[in-house]
């Protein structure tokens, strides 16, 4: 996220029918190669015009919209949101999943939920309420507290002043081809596909 003006599309770190049956190949082209991409088209057109902002980081803009000039401040909160929330969603899973926390984090969760199944269900149910679109988050504040939010549309978590550990994206767009209306079914099926190696590196 440290990346300046113009942002790029980041490449999937993993072929994109390597999550499939869980997330199917045309759904990862047509999220990644046309969602994503237009987030990042638009975000880049946002700033075309503001030459102070080019050296300013993706995470810098969307934790100082109130700073930013009033006719870009939504354009950069929709489009910068959608840009850095699909970088994280698409670099959080792998097809070589360990299924489970690991690390100091998988810790951090059983003290805190119980266990990993109280803790999916905490997860599960924040993902399920989100109305319309949106995201279920897993973030860690400042005390080192772990907490499951959600947000709407491409809004990130308390404008980052929490530490995003790990996300689900529940736009349709992001399972309406495999799973239909089946939005359950989408969210029990991303628990396969966690890269927690990489989650447990981020809250370490």
């Amino acid at each position: 996220m440290n990346k300046t003006y113009p942002f790029t599309l980041e490449k999937l770190p993993y072929d994109y029918n390597a999550l499939e049956p869980y997330i199917d190949a045309a759904t990862m082209h047509y999220h990644h190669d046309k969602h994503h991409q237009a987030y990042v088209n638009n975000l880049n057109n946002a700033l075309e015009n503001h030459p102070e902002l080019h050296d300013k980081t993706l995470e810098y803009l969307l934790k100082n919209l109130n700073t930013l000039p009033s006719d870009v401040q939504t354009k950069i909160k929709n489009n910068g949101g959608g840009v850095y929330n699909h970088n994280l969603f698409f670099d959080l899973m792998t097809p070589s999943s360990p299924k489970k926390p690991v690390g100091k984090l998988a810790k951090a969760i059983d003290e805190k939920y119980g266990s990993f199944d109280n803790f999916k269900e905490t997860f599960k149910k924040a993902a399920m309420d989100r109305f319309g679109s949106g995201w279920a988050w897993l973030v860690v504040d400042q005390n080192n507290e772990l907490m499951i939010v959600s947000t709407p549309n491409q809004d990130v978590p308390l404008q980052l002043s929490v530490k995003p550990l790990l996300l689900i994206d529940v736009w349709e767009h992001a399972y309406y081809l495999n799973y239909q209306n089946r939005r359950a079914d989408y969210i029990e099926n991303f628990f396969n596909v966690i890269d927690w190696q990489k989650v447990n590196d981020l809250y370490e």
